[in-house]
């Protein structure tokens, strides 16, 4: 394993991790006020200060990017699905003019219909069709634009609202029918978060390879989580061991950034200074 106990330079910060202390611009000069090498920023935080403003700093700062947030939420009704699909494309075409390396996917949960009445659906198999379709489509534009597409596998409690791809396992199968040549087109975003708990993590890092692994996620998870979705550790907090799977990611060549994302409310009621610092010590002892 790369030894990180003297410095920082593979550490990445996902602005999701300090989105409540400033805007993306501020982010960005903190972190390379820190030293940090590479960023990983929301679609939202860019449209707010604007994407030739987000390049333009990127590139002055002499920052690089670990991924882009995000793409997907693909189930919809038919009346939607039409957004859907020109949404994903603006989020590959953002990606290009940022120079990311990928576009991750948060794929999505049940489709939300939004007929006044209409019942919430509960066919998960419906959804993942969905999902399937929906990236098959958008790969194609992609493609086109050189931005490979790396599907993100959430916890299952995120089933119903988020992501109905909960495993490194179905997220592969994904891979291997859509792209069965293993192009470097499309591949996986593993955050710990999601797939710690995983018997199977090990074997489906190997079966990734690094021509799949297109992203590394850190952070921890807290005992007891008071929110599910904004009580996330910093890393050392929590139960994962995350060495441990960053030995499994490296030992089958990725050799990245470690990208911590952190949704916490403790957090982000923290200076965003003072975060980032933490990141850097805890990226060099815990990660």
């Amino acid at each position: 394993m790369r030894d990180f106990s003297g410095d920082h330079r593979w550490l990445s910060i996902n602005t999701a991790t300090v989105r409540k202390q400033g805007d993306l611009l501020q982010i960005f000069d903190a972190c390379a006020r820190h030293g940090i090498r590479a960023v990983s920023p929301w679609r939202d935080q860019v449209a707010a200060v604007g994407l030739d403003r987000a390049a333009r700093a990127v590139k002055e700062l002499g920052l690089e990017l670990s991924g882009y947030c995000r793409g997907g939420m693909f189930p919809a009704d038919p009346d939607r699905r039409a957004e859907v699909r020109d949404d994903n494309r603006r989020a590959v075409d953002e990606a290009v003019a940022l120079g990311a390396p990928c576009l991750v996917l948060v794929v999505g949960g049940l489709p939300q219909f939004s007929r006044p009445g209409s019942p919430p659906s509960k066919d998960i198999a419906l959804a993942r069709a969905q999902v399937e379709d929906g990236i098959a489509e958008l790969l194609e534009h992609a493609r086109g634009a050189g931005m490979p597409l790396a599907i993100e596998p959430l916890h299952p409690m995120y089933a119903a609202d988020r992501a109905c791809v909960n495993t490194m396992r179905h997220a592969l199968d994904l891979c291997d029918r859509l792209d069965p040549q293993g192009t470097g087109a499309l591949g996986v975003a593993l955050d710990v978060y999601h797939v710690w708990w995983d018997p199977e993590l090990e074997a489906q890092i190997r079966r990734a390879g690094r021509n799949r692994l297109c992203a590394f996620h850190v952070c921890d998870w807290l005992v007891p989580t008071a929110d599910l979705l904004e009580d996330r550790g910093m890393m050392g907090d929590g139960m994962i061991d995350v060495p441990m799977i960053r030995g499994w990611v490296e030992a089958v060549g990725f050799q990245g950034y470690s990208e911590v994302e952190i949704f916490s409310r403790r957090w982000w009621a923290r200076p965003l200074d003072e975060v980032l610092s933490v990141c850097v010590e805890r990226h060099r002892s815990s990660v």
